[in-house]
């Protein structure tokens, strides 16, 4: 199975390459500089030169890009009978946020941001288009990798002697390379027919200051990390 990695540079797309060297299956990566997903006779030209089974979109995008984007490649990659099978990575942004136990795949969606409505936007698109998908939403993620929350917070609190965090949001923070693995677990067992949304994420709950609190702790850092409302 030929798969085609997109956002390799990213945090997933990194633990993806990692993923990549425990896996019978062959793996193509591509970032930026490689491939612009937003170039779409590019994307196609590379899927038929590859003869691309499964696309994994690890590619980040922030609030200042366009759903539409999504729906255009969507539908050009439908229409043009590539058939590859689009693993589509999404969040639990895509809901209101203000549930205190975990959401389920059966929950409503309800975004209140321009990122949980964008995102929720590429979802729409992704089923809207009749490719065969799986998408999974993910929560709080972190690595090595790229800029995330834990990189930023050990950062500020070796800088600062007083650092407020919101004390208001929980959720699940979730290490990039369980997200890859199971990706892995699931492209390495040919579960590519497995049609539909699914929810990914390490156990456990915090606030963002919680986390902060730990990263700190952990890193021997003395910042006093403060509580704060939203």
């Amino acid at each position: 199975m030929n798969i085609l990695v997109t956002g390799s540079n990213g945090q997933l797309g990194n633990e993806m390459v990692r993923v990549s060297g425990k896996s019978k299956e062959r793996y193509v990566f591509t970032d930026i500089a490689e491939l612009d997903i937003t170039k779409l006779d590019a994307v196609l030209s590379l899927v038929r030169k590859e003869q691309i089974d499964v696309i994994v979109n690890c590619a980040a995008y922030t609030n200042v890009d366009k759903a539409e984007d999504d729906i255009e490649l969507c539908t050009k990659l439908n229409k043009n009978s590539v058939n590859a099978t689009l693993i589509h990575i999404s969040t639990d942004y895509v809901f209101r946020g203000i549930n205190y136990v975990p959401f389920t795949e059966e929950d409503m969606t309800e975004p209140t941001g321009v990122y949980g409505k964008t995102k929720l936007a590429g979802e729409e698109a992704v089923v809207n288009s009749g490719c065969n998908y799986i998408i999974l939403r993910t929560a709080w993620l972190y690595s090595a990798w790229g800029k995330n929350f834990v990189k930023t917070m050990l950062k500020l609190t070796e800088e600062k002697d007083i650092l407020p965090v919101i004390f208001d949001q929980i959720g699940t923070p979730t290490f990039a390379g369980d997200l890859a693995d199971a990706i892995g677990w699931i492209l390495d067992r040919r579960m590519t027919d497995k049609k539909g949304i699914y929810h990914f994420s390490n156990e456990g709950v915090c606030s963002w200051y919680d986390f902060a609190a730990v990263i700190a702790r952990l890193a021997g850092n003395e910042c006093d990390v403060r509580p704060t409302h939203t």
